[in-house]
């Protein structure tokens, strides 16, 4: 934002559109109306759908200038196209007015165009050529409705009373730079937000503005931390301009007592005005508070955990959390974020282990079995990375898969039969076997259909299962089948690098794994730990190839160590839970 002569403040308030009066001049130094039928008609929708909610334009500038007129720094397109829809109403309303008017440096005859956009002159500049294009756009809106005069009557209505442009009106000292403020406004075409509208508001009337513009620009640039600004905000901030918005629209809601998803445009602003307005200091004292807060669970690596955990499994927004920690001790508040974790997975063990691939929290309970890994880590002060969690789609991925579901194409199962084939060398065979299997596969290879490929599919999937287990040396059964879809048998892998990992055996996505890990790829420490043989360390030196039922029961041990303090009791009311029906859409 232009620095300004703070002994004279801008005007920062909502006005209705009906309440817009005056002379607008638009300067040479802006180009011309350039507004065409899509601009139109989505400002017409959007209207119309806000259904009588108040409803924000985007900023419209101006400068008072000496002759009582307003210079329009920004804005021209949306005051253009009001006027045009105003003068549109006139069809079905001949009592409608508009109350401003509309004059422009480089083309003069276009302020006389407005009233009278007469199609045989459309051509004679480009200005009237957008402007015809726009008012026939408006006169088409209006024909499409299924009652136009209704139409117009409750668009007049908005107009005077839902639809409000924010009025920004700047200084009018000589060293008020409009033509900077126009090439700050648009260069990329970036609209002004609900962050700068308060720090304009805020810096023109506190005391101590170079200071609290200083601190301003210390939290923007601390909260563009990956880290910092992950844990905190998720991803339900990923389009915000600038990242003290999560701070400002934190006070607004906490003003209002309700926190909105689906904010409004301005609704922050509108919230904050009166209050600035009020004490700018208490305002500016909150927001500080709340970034104190973040930093102060960001230091702490067991609050960090526990917060980002809510925040990415969507359970908690930073709102709840701040009214969590509002009034409570650190110990107190730790023991709040257990609740509400405990509350979220709404489990007990035999809950947990009667997970499966298409349970509802079974990504939830992975998630946090990584996050706790980390967090319980006594000697590491390593992090769990949320930043990189919540740049990822994650998916459930089979440790180790004996089903050929989902290969069904030629390049599919040639692919597959490629993989293991090339894995067949950790396998305890005769070189003769060996031999033998590979000329099977590389004769199948050629001309392979559904049927070979089965063959060979089951063939492959009994020789990579734990010959040393008994239970398994059968080859896959029914109950093998059920083993297979069960949290044992899953992990958290990103959904691009789950696609390339197919329905292989373990030894195939083992070496697929650490492939991916030494390329970069953002791993889950659990995921790694599976595919690193981690949890059944009395047998992973015999068994390092295989994923077997001894390694499924110590994975789960390991799970149920991790997510103990959250586990609801097991008693009958709450072991019920496991035997519910609680399947998503996986796909």
């Amino acid at each position: 934002m232009c620095r300004m002569n703070l002994g004279t403040p801008a005007l920062l308030e909502p006005r209705l559109v009906d309440d817009l009066k005056g002379s607008f001049f638009v300067p040479d130094y802006q180009r011309g109306y350039r507004w065409g039928a899509h601009e139109v008609e989505r400002l017409l929708d959007d209207i119309q759908e806000a259904g009588g909610a108040n409803y924000y334009l985007q900023p419209v500038v101006v400068k008072p200038m000496d002759d009582g007129r307003w210079e329009l720094v920004d804005g021209q397109q949306r005051l253009t196209t009001l006027y045009l829809v105003m003068r549109a109403l006139k069809a079905y309303m001949p009592q409608a007015e508009v109350h401003y008017d509309l004059s422009y440096e480089t083309r003069p005859g276009s302020a006389e165009y407005l009233d009278d956009p007469r199609e045989d002159l459309r051509h004679e500049n480009i200005d009237y050529f957008h402007m015809f294009e726009a008012f026939t756009a408006i006169e088409s809106w209006f024909a499409k409705q299924a009652k136009p005069n209704l139409a117009a009557y409750k668009l007049s209505e908005a107009l005077s009373s839902t639809v409000f442009v924010i009025w920004y009106e700047a200084p009018q000292e000589p060293e008020f730079d409009s033509r900077a403020l126009f090439t700050r406004l648009n260069v990329g075409r970036i609209p002004l937000t609900d962050a700068e509208l308060v720090k304009a508001s805020l810096l023109s009337r506190i005391e101590r503005e170079h200071e609290t513009a200083a601190q301003w620009d210390t939290i923007e640039r601390q909260l563009w931390s990956p880290e910092v600004w992950a844990f905190a905000a998720g991803s339900s901030y990923d389009q915000a301009a600038t990242r003290i918005e999560l701070l400002l629209d934190t006070v607004a809601d906490l003003e209002s007592g309700t926190h909105i998803k689906n904010r409004p445009r301005f609704h922050t602003f509108e919230i904050l005005r009166p209050l600035i307005l009020s004490d700018p200091q208490a305002v500016w004292d909150k927001v500080v508070d709340l970034h104190s807060l973040i930093l102060g669970w960001y230091e702490d690596l067991s609050s960090f955990h526990k917060v980002g955990y809510l925040v990415a499994s969507e359970v908690a927004t930073f709102f709840d959390l701040v009214k969590m920690a509002d009034g409570r001790a650190k110990s107190a508040f730790d023991g709040a974020l257990n609740e509400r974790i405990r509350r979220s997975l709404g489990l007990a063990w035999t809950g947990v282990a009667a997970l499966t691939y298409g349970s509802r929290k079974t990504r939830q309970v992975l998630l946090l079995m990584n996050v706790e890994t980390v967090r319980t880590n006594e000697f590491s002060s390593e992090r769990y990375s949320f930043s990189q969690h919540v740049q990822r789609l994650w998916s459930l991925e089979h440790i180790h898969a004996q089903r050929s579901e989902g290969l069904n194409t030629v390049d599919q199962w040639t692919s597959w039969l490629k993989e293991h084939l090339d894995a067949l060398e950790v396998l305890n065979l005769s070189s003769e076997q060996r031999a033998d299997l590979q000329a099977k596969i590389n004769n199948a290879l050629p001309s392979i259909n559904s049927d070979s490929f089965d063959a060979l599919h089951l063939e492959l999937v009994e020789l990579f299962s734990d010959s040393t287990d008994p239970d398994e040396a059968e080859g896959p059964t029914s109950a093998d089948h059920d083993e297979i879809d069960s949290i044992a048998n899953l992990a958290l892998l990103s959904r691009d690098d789950n696609s390339v990992l197919n329905n292989s055996v373990f030894e195939v996505k083992r070496r697929h794994v650490i492939e991916l890990d030494q390329r970069g790829s953002y791993i889950p420490v659990c995921t790694r730990n599976v595919f690193l043989k981690y949890y059944d360390t009395s047998t992973a030196a015999q068994q390092i190839h295989f994923w077997g039922r001894r390694d499924r029961e110590a994975y789960l041990t390991a799970i149920r160590a991790k997510l103990q303090p959250y586990l609801l009791e097991d008693t009958p009311e709450n072991d019920s839970i496991a035997a519910e029906v609680d399947v998503e859409d996986v796909a």
